[in-house]
């Protein structure tokens, strides 16, 4: 009688810390996903052309893009976090020509706000943001001389403001009017030429060097983004960026431009299709052209740069 009153007793205590840990492990994950949200987004994006006896010409070709989206985002009455990694990364390949590539970009992004009154849209924010590229890049058809490379260019913005929300139509608008933009060009060759706005290097009249390009370029200035997301038609989801900044210590009233719009056709729950435009300008970034046709890049002054995308592909969600 004792045994089975002991055995009881036992079994009631342990039920009874199980139950503990349960109500613990529940309480903590629903804190989790009321505060939490988490995104991870794989796509792969290809376009094909296969030509046999057609009249009209054309080079077989094939193109691939992989992009990873991962998102960490938290939020309470008070306090947002907004955390995210980009990754893309494409090829093409057409016949009797080399491998090429067609996108590139490494990028985090931080922002972090904070509210007084839960009924206003306002945040006092701070924002970080970091870019560079895996590879290097060329003005094809040459591939001797790169024109960048791995933190070559890299940029780095770290500013603070205020910014604003409206959840219901996923809308922000981020201001700030002290941000620091340092550009990191970590490449002597790149560097001595002064490319992405880094001070030159200086030689004398023999063409002998004196002083060494600079690797970095630090300014400070105002910047302001905005990002809005909406469902135009059904399945069509639209994603636009817009980003301004000006420096006060250099040239100041001269804007960059980056401006991002890309449309996603959801086909079914694997299968999708995107269309997308990106501009952009920034008048440290100098073009690059072989004017005389003898295999020397000259330097250029800037220009507006587009990209455009079209294609079909798959994406998957964890």
């Amino acid at each position: 009688m004792k045994f089975k009153l002991f055995t009881l007793i036992v079994l009631l205590t342990v039920l009874s810390i199980n139950a503990t840990i349960l109500n613990d492990s529940l309480a903590l994950k629903k804190d989790s996903i009321s505060n939490w949200k988490n995104t991870n987004k794989v796509r792969l994006i290809f376009t094909q052309n296969s030509f046999v006896n057609w009249s009209a010409g054309g080079n077989n070709s094939i193109a691939g893009i992989v992009k990873i989206n991962l998102l960490r985002n938290y939020k309470n009455n008070h306090t947002t976090w907004f955390n995210e990694l980009k990754t893309n990364y494409g090829l093409n390949k057409e016949e009797k020509r080399e491998l090429r590539k067609t996108e590139d970009l490494f990028e985090v992004n931080s922002t972090f706000g904070y509210r007084q009154n839960t009924k206003s849209n306002w945040y006092y924010s701070a924002k970080f943001n970091f870019k560079t590229q895996f590879t290097n890049g060329y003005k094809y058809p040459d591939t001797e001389k790169p024109i960048s490379k791995f933190f070559a260019p890299a940029y780095l913005f770290l500013g603070v403001g205020t910014e604003y929300t409206i959840k219901e139509s996923n809308f922000k608008l981020y201001l700030s009017p002290l941000t620091n933009k340092t550009t990191f060009v970590f490449d002597k060759t790149l560097a001595n030429e002064g490319s992405f706005g880094v001070k030159r290097a200086i030689y004398d009249a023999d063409k002998n060097l004196i002083t060494e390009g600079e690797n970095t370029k630090i300014e400070f200035g105002m910047l302001a983004t905005g990002e809005w997301k909406s469902e135009v038609m059904k399945n069509i989801q639209m994603a636009h960026k817009l980003i301004l900044y000006s420096d006060y210590l250099n040239n100041y009233g001269n804007i960059d431009v980056d401006w991002e719009i890309n449309f996603d056709l959801t086909i079914n729950k694997y299968v999708t299709a995107n269309v997308g435009s990106h501009f952009l300008f920034d008048d440290d970034v100098k073009q690059k052209e072989d004017v005389n046709n003898d295999g020397t890049l000259d330097i250029l002054g800037p220009k507006i740069q587009i990209k455009q995308l079209l294609g079909v592909g798959f994406i998957y969600n964890f």
